[in-house]
């Protein structure tokens, strides 16, 4: 027999969890929170350790995707869209860039038709949600920033000197430094900073860590039920007269389930997990649906349509006696991350008896630098080593926000994050990859990105099966303005590079491209070259959003539209993709649906 709740909310991630978490403040509130993965494991703690998350199935979808006239240079062409599938998400999953978003951004979805998500409505979900730290590292306003949040958000210590120095050369180009979570975005010449993480003292704070884990996960009026992957939704009725009354999900052992909702059901599966289920329940484009013998509930042709995404350029630079070697991060994981065919240590343990003197004293600093992270939250493994952040505008449009992200990463990773997780080819991308990926290497990467991308993508059911993941179509530079927009960001990294207190080395141009281009080391680059390295080597930030936007397949109010009891509250409802990394606003997005639900149902909120 089903069990039945006031509230089902499907998905434990950056929205969800915040959301379930809310909404059970009142005692009087049951809530089933769905979750298709389980706790997070311990490495996900460590934040330099989030690559690692990815290709895992027990914490990543990883769904693949197609960029359109983009990732020329990728392996297979395709493009990773990994997505977190445990408790916390994606947040348990990302990089932890924090970012809030312009001002700007949220005005403009209210100019919209959102009502009720202008910058002034939702600032206090922002701070009611984080718990920010002051540094005397970069500068953060006190005012309107929160102190008491359950998201932690800190700068990483001790800051890695190269990114101060990034920080200066974009003042020294013109960006001023401030905070760009707060009146930072405010300044028409932009803002940099060192970067703000969804940190706590040097751990990963996910929405898991501060939304369920402890207090909220042991209240006897939320149930999470885990590995259980939704297969769709119970919808009674046909046409604009449906109404949701639950989900049918497969168990551990396969077994199909059903919970029951007696109020509402909330998807906050993400912006390709709600559309999906949508579509799998005979809910989208009917032409789709019935080409892979889904009979159509409600026809609305906007599901799955209009995705954004951020992408980047990552500009390798030589960078001698700034950049970090591979081998310093490595120690700096610990012992376990130096074990494997090409580390310095023998993959069994046990083999560490005979280990001989130089191998040892490896061994004994990486189990230092491990008991140092683990004791006081500080040494590399307290980032993901994204550690300077920059915005501004091209004054070539979108003069409501900062249209252009830089971001700075003192190193150049190593083969498995560039080949393995962002299916780079590196053979084309880098002259020798054995140099640039030798442990004692000294390169950076500057990151260029687009913060406002005019192309759209889509997603398309490509099966009635729950397990078959959707087409997903990125498009990417499917608008030509996006990629003239790219071109005027890379001449500022160049800006930036050439503005390097004491100097950095020669940028790392793609051999093919430097060939094709007749460019040499010291040449200004051809706007034509960097188009090209844009169409080759533009990689996603993952921030897939708006494939169930407000205004076209939910309301103001996140209600569906044409469907009753049912609303999305998650990254696919955003109307337009805000400037700079998404999970803040996501979990905003599942802060503030804990407001318009508790309004409409007269739900308590804590006040303690």
């Amino acid at each position: 027999m089903p069990q039945t709740f006031d509230f089902v909310v499907v998905g434990g991630g950056s929205a969800g969890a915040a959301l379930a978490a809310r909404l059970t403040e009142d005692p009087q509130v049951t809530v089933a929170l769905i979750e298709a993965g389980g706790k997070p494991p311990a490495h996900e703690a460590m934040p330099m350790a989030c690559a690692s998350l990815q290709l895992d199935p027990e914490t990543d979808w990883m769904f693949r995707g197609s960029a359109g006239k983009g990732a020329q240079g990728f392996l297979n062409k395709t493009v990773p869209v990994p997505r977190g599938r445990m408790l916390g998400g994606s947040s348990g999953i990302n990089y932890m860039v924090y970012v809030k978003g312009h001002p700007g951004d949220f005005d403009n979805w209210a100019a919209r038709g959102a009502t009720g998500w202008s910058f002034a409505d939702v600032r206090h979900c922002f701070e009611r949600m984080e718990e920010v730290r002051p540094s005397n590292e970069a500068i953060i306003d006190s005012e309107g920033r929160g102190t008491s949040g359950p998201i932690g958000v800190g700068i990483r210590s001790p800051v890695i000197p190269a990114a101060r120095q990034f920080v200066q050369a974009a003042e020294a180009v013109g960006i001023p430094s401030g905070d760009y979570n707060g009146s930072g975005r405010f300044d028409p010449n932009g803002v940099v900073s060192l970067v703000q993480t969804n940190t706590r003292d040097g751990r990963r704070s996910s929405t898991y860590h501060g939304y369920l884990e402890g207090k909220a996960e042991e209240r006897t009026n939320l149930t999470i039920i885990t590995g259980a992957h939704v297969t769709k939704l119970l919808l009674d009725g046909d046409g604009h007269d449906l109404a949701c009354r639950g989900i049918e999900y497969r168990d551990a052992t396969g077994g199909l389930q059903q919970v029951h909702a007696r109020r509402e059901t909330v998807l906050s599966a993400g912006a390709v997990g709600s559309p999906h289920l949508l579509m799998l329940s005979g809910v989208g484009c009917r032409r789709e649906l019935e080409a892979v013998g889904i009979h159509c509930r409600l026809d609305n042709p906007h599901v799955g349509k209009h995705l954004k995404d951020h992408y980047q350029v990552p500009m390798a630079f030589r960078a001698p006696g700034v950049g970090v070697p591979l081998a310093e991060l490595g120690l700096s994981a610990g012992p376990d991350a130096l074990r494997g065919p090409d580390g310095p240590l023998p993959e069994d343990p046990v083999d560490d008896a005979t280990l001989s003197p130089e191998k040892q004293a490896i061994k004994d600093e990486a189990e230092r630098r491990l008991a140092e992270w683990n004791e006081h939250g500080t040494g590399y493994a307290a980032s993901s080593i994204y550690d300077g952040i920059g915005f501004f505008s091209t004054g070539l449009g979108d003069d409501y926000t900062h249209d252009a992200q830089i971001g700075f990463v003192p190193t150049c990773y190593g083969r498995d994050v560039i080949a393995d997780r962002l299916l780079i080819d590196v053979d084309q991308f880098f002259d020798n990859p054995d140099a640039v990926f030798a442990p004692e290497a000294e390169n950076v990467i500057i990151l260029a990105s687009n913060c406002v991308p005019h192309g759209e993508g889509e997603l398309v059911i490509s099966s009635a099966d729950p397990s078959v993941q959707p087409e997903i179509n990125l498009n990417y530079f499917d608008d030509p303005h996006d990629l003239k927009i790219m071109v005027a960001i890379q001449r500022k990294v160049f800006e930036i590079a050439a503005n390097w207190p004491g100097g950095l080395g020669g940028w790392m141009a793609p051999p093919k491209l430097a060939k094709m281009h007749d460019y040499r080391d010291g040449d200004v680059p051809s706007d034509a070259m960097l188009e090209n390295v844009a169409l080759h080597f533009a990689a996603t930030v993952y921030h897939l959003s708006c494939t169930c936007r407000m205004g076209d397949v939910v309301d103001e109010r996140l209600r569906v539209k044409g469907v009753k009891n049912l609303r999305i509250a998650d990254a696919s409802v955003m109307p337009e993709i805000p400037s700079g990394n998404i999970n803040a606003p996501s979990i905003m997005i599942g802060e503030r649906a804990s407001d318009l639900i508790r309004e409409d149902h007269t739900i308590a909120m804590e006040t303690a």
